[in-house]
């Protein structure tokens, strides 16, 4: 799709539809078919409206039932504009590699970009189109329930690694690639320095503690000086 046409379909779009592209639903709102959601998904009132409008789903990886849900999708959208499928994909998808904070230990960029490389062609294969990984953040508190998700406790091999697994997971150019996957690099700067060890809790820092350990991460995943 070209910038042009994209453009032209932002002019397109009421308020509401832009919006919409903004919300994310679990696979159950789409895999029920003619069952009803129950339990806390039921408490959170989702119209089918919404569900029709909704931009992207989480958690459906298999091609077959991508392609039925797409087509059910677009059948119904006003301006033609496919679902993005997404998933976390953090060490491997069919394929199982080393946890990231594993690969840290290894000092190995190229295998890293390698082992991503390969999860974003099976994940690819299997209809989806974004990972939310490498996670990015720099863990320094072994408490934390996230830190297998992390490459280590040092800023700039921690920035190295980002850079070559986001390398790994798209390729060279997306555009005309069926055989990578956009990387949706996570989380929010300094999300690894949660008071506690708690995920969600409180975050404490200077803004130099930010800049100097907790950004270079992000830096090096935007190909920005390390």
């Amino acid at each position: 799709m070209t910038s042009q046409r994209i453009s032209q379909l932002v002019k397109e779009m009421t308020l509401k539809e832009k919006a919409a592209q903004l919300l994310q639903l679990a696979a159950p709102f789409y895999e029920a078919g003619d069952g009803q959601i129950t339990g806390p998904m039921e408490s959170l009132g989702i119209s089918e409206t919404e569900v029709n409008d909704a931009g992207s789903v989480l958690g459906i990886a298999e091609a077959e039932k991508i392609i039925q849900i797409q087509q059910a999708y677009l059948a119904k959208s006003r301006l033609g504009i496919p679902l993005l499928f997404m998933a976390d994909i953090i060490h491997g998808f069919k394929t199982i590699f080393p946890i990231p904070l594993a690969m840290g230990c290894s000092w190995d960029l190229e295998l890293a970009e390698r082992s991503a490389e390969v999860a974003a062609k099976e994940a690819a294969v299997s209809g989806l189109h974004v990972t939310f990984a490498p996670m990015a953040d720099l863990v320094r508190d072994p408490r934390w329930g996230r830190v297998m998700e992390s490459t280590g406790e040092d800023p700039y091999l921690n920035a190295l690694f980002a850079r070559a697994m986001v390398r790994g997971f798209q390729g060279e150019d997306l555009t005309h690639d069926t055989d990578h996957v956009a990387a949706c690099v996570k989380h929010f700067a300094a999300y690894g320095l949660a008071e506690g060890g708690r995920d969600y809790n409180t975050v404490d820092l200077s803004e130099r503690s930010l800049r100097e350990y907790y950004l270079p991460g992000l830096q090096g995943c935007a190909g920005g000086r390390l």
